[in-house]
Formats: structure tokens, C-alpha cells, sequence
């Protein structure tokens, strides 16, 4: 009995040690680069979020319009939260990639870059 419980707790330290934080569990991310806001973010809430979507110019939607870095960057902790859980955007979806991008940018601070 005493070998088993010996190599059930050995077991469960290296279970515990090899894990880490991902995106996409919302408690931590693993940027493996910073993602700049021009090349990285901005692609994305154009294409998805702003200009003629949800938050375009004049949105009363959640945090407001998002069409530039200003916008987005002041709502970095509400959207940050919307991508991670995948409640945003809605009627659409974003590729691992994409949230990647925007949560890694968001982690390094949402400079205007």
C-alpha cells in the first residue's frame, strides 16, 4: 500500500509541475513574441470588430467603439476577458491565432506599436 501511494504522489507532482498557463484558460497566456498593434491587432478589429461592425464609430455596444488604438487599448481589460471566453465577438469567431494575438498585445501592456 505504502509503494502505491508512494508512486500515486509521484505521479500527481509531475502531472502538476508539467503544466502551464495557456490564452486560452483566461488565468495567464504564453507569448512566445509581442504582437504589435499595427501589424498584429488592428487587422483584427477591423476586419471583425470595428469600421462597419459592432463597435464601428459611433457604438453604444459594450465598451464603445474600437476603430483605434485609444478605443482598444482602454478597453483592453474588458476585451481581453470577451476573447478569452469566447463571448466575442459575437456572431463571429476569431482563430486560436487571432486570440493570440490580441491577448499576448494585451499582456505586453496594448502599446501603440
Amino acid at each position: 500500500m505504502t509503494k502505491a501511494l508512494s508512486i500515486i504522489i509521484i505521479l500527481s507532482f509531475i502531472g502538476i509541475a508539467s503544466c502551464k498557463k495557456d490564452s486560452g484558460s483566461g488565468t495567464g497566456s504564453v507569448c512566445d513574441t509581442n504582437k504589435a498593434f499595427a501589424a498584429n491587432v488592428r487587422p483584427i478589429f477591423q476586419a471583425k470588430c470595428g469600421i462597419t461592425g459592432c463597435h464601428a464609430a459611433f457604438s453604444l455596444n459594450g465598451p464603445g467603439p474600437l476603430v483605434n488604438h485609444g478605443q482598444i487599448s482602454g478597453a483592453a481589460a474588458s476585451i481581453r476577458v470577451a476573447v478569452s471566453n469566447g463571448t466575442m465577438p459575437r456572431g463571429g469567431s476569431l482563430t486560436t491565432a487571432e486570440k493570440n494575438s490580441i491577448i499576448c498585445w494585451i499582456d505586453s501592456g496594448a502599446p501603440d506599436n
